[in-house]
């Protein structure tokens, strides 16, 4: 990430060109994927865009996998508990360079269970937008345990296996835009 291609401030996502997704597998055949709707984070660079911080905070209950009575049974206290947990939380604590990628370490806070993780984020680049804001793209995933973070129902099927899955895939695409 060169100084020149993400300019130092506060950026914020534009959540409007943003998705934050998962994948779980299911019934140990296939998978379902879903995303949130409602999440924030803000980009902190400074002059040297390798030191650059991020804080996210996703709303629970906003889960959508295009199937309501899933997506409330994902609220419950079987899953999310989300009446009592209503939002997860991420902090970066480094950055470091990887061949083009880089990785983001940072902390996940998901029903009061915080671990680290890493995610793979790529930098897509930057512009200046036909309305005079600058804007960043990045790209971000990695595989998270459930259980690990205290969404830990076991639902086992007679044949062997689990109805849902110990690990999720997360991917981002995120858009953000730097604050004058």
């Amino acid at each position: 990430m060169a100084a020149q291609e993400l300019k130092p401030g506060t950026w914020k996502i534009d959540t409007a060109h943003s998705v934050v997704g998962f994948s779980v597998r299911h019934m140990m055949v296939s998978k379902v994927r879903g995303r949130f709707e409602r999440f924030d984070a803000t980009l902190t660079v400074p002059e040297d865009p390798t030191k650059s911080s991020v804080e996210a905070t996703i709303d629970a209950s906003s889960i959508n996998t295009d199937n309501g009575d899933r997506d409330n049974h994902i609220r419950s206290a079987d899953f999310f508990e989300a009446d009592q947990h209503p939002e997860f939380h991420f902090r970066s604590t480094g950055l470091e360079a990887k061949g083009e990628e880089f990785v983001l370490k940072g902390e996940l806070t998901i029903k009061q269970n915080t671990h680290p993780i890493e995610l793979t984020l790529e930098f897509n680049g930057s512009t200046l937008d036909p309305y005079g804001l600058d804007r960043a793209g990045f790209s971000a995933s990695t595989t998270i345990s459930r259980k690990k973070f205290g969404v830990d129902i076991e639902m086992p099927m007679d044949g062997g296996g689990v109805v849902v899955g110990d690990k999720i895939a997360i991917e981002i695409d995120a858009e953000f835009t730097r604050q004058a």
